[in-house]
């Protein structure tokens, strides 16, 4: 397992890093932690390729990855043939003295 620097901060990179080669001869290992402590990150030629999580984790998310969008819940809304639109006002204009 190796740690990557914190440049360029991302999300992941709270997360434990391994090299692809290293999860490969580790594989075990690697289940083993993400089942027990937290996700584990898998890198090739440096770039996050794979998170790997626990199926309890998975099974977790699955209902967020299974929600609609805002766009659909509002576009099959019944008040989505409302207008919106104002229309307009003319206000007088005053001189103002600068």
């Amino acid at each position: 397992m190796t740690s990557s620097p914190p440049s360029n901060a991302s999300p992941l990179d709270r997360y434990p890093n391994w090299k692809l080669e290293d999860a490969k001869s580790q594989l075990g290992e690697v289940v083993r932690l993400a089942q027990e402590q937290t996700p584990q990150r898998i890198t090739v030629r440096g770039e996050d390729a794979v998170v790997m999580i626990s199926a309890q984790e998975f099974t977790k998310l699955l209902p967020f990855l299974e929600q609609p969008s805002l766009h659909a819940l509002l576009s099959q809304s019944p008040l989505s043939q409302l207008d919106f639109e104002q229309p307009s006002i003319r206000a007088d204009v005053r001189d103002v003295e600068l």
